[in-house]
């Protein structure tokens, strides 16, 4: 299932992602990101990017949202999540969820059924992708039983 946002639930969500990025833990990329994940309850849980001084040890914000999500018992329900860089960072061009993180959010989105419509946040746009386009022929819970 899919759904589309209003202007207003897009403005919260994209504002929600900017706060969340403002507490990211980025000492050595200096690349804050935020994310928040809207769940058909209304809820928005939201994450930033943590890295470690073992560089390959860092969590993207999307991981450490789905994370509070699961830990908060949540298990599918997800409708939209969006992801947004620091604003005076590259190009300004949105910002897209990596390979690994594009994976967890399928697997929150799968639980549930749905197909999430992405907020890829830029400087002065923002791109709209469904998960299913970011990820086709994703793997996902349905493979192992």
């Amino acid at each position: 299932a899919t759904m589309t946002l209003t202007d207003e639930q897009e403005a919260g969500l994209i504002e929600a992602a900017r706060e969340a990025g403002k507490h990211a833990y980025a000492p050595y990329s200096d690349y804050q990101v935020g994310s928040a994940l809207l769940f058909d309850d209304g809820a928005i849980i939201t994450g930033s990017n943590v890295e470690n001084a073992s560089y390959g040890l860092a969590l993207c914000a999307e991981t450490v949202a789905v994370s509070r999500a699961f830990g908060e018992g949540r298990r599918g329900g997800l409708i939209a999540p969006a992801v947004t860089g620091p604003p005076d960072k590259g190009d300004g061009a949105p910002i897209t969820p990596c390979g690994r993180c594009r994976q967890v959010l399928n697997e929150i989105a799968q639980l549930g059924g749905t197909d999430p419509l992405v907020l890829c946040v830029g400087k002065g746009e923002v791109r709209r992708v469904l998960l299913s386009e970011l990820l086709p022929h994703a793997f996902g819970p349905a493979h192992l039983v």
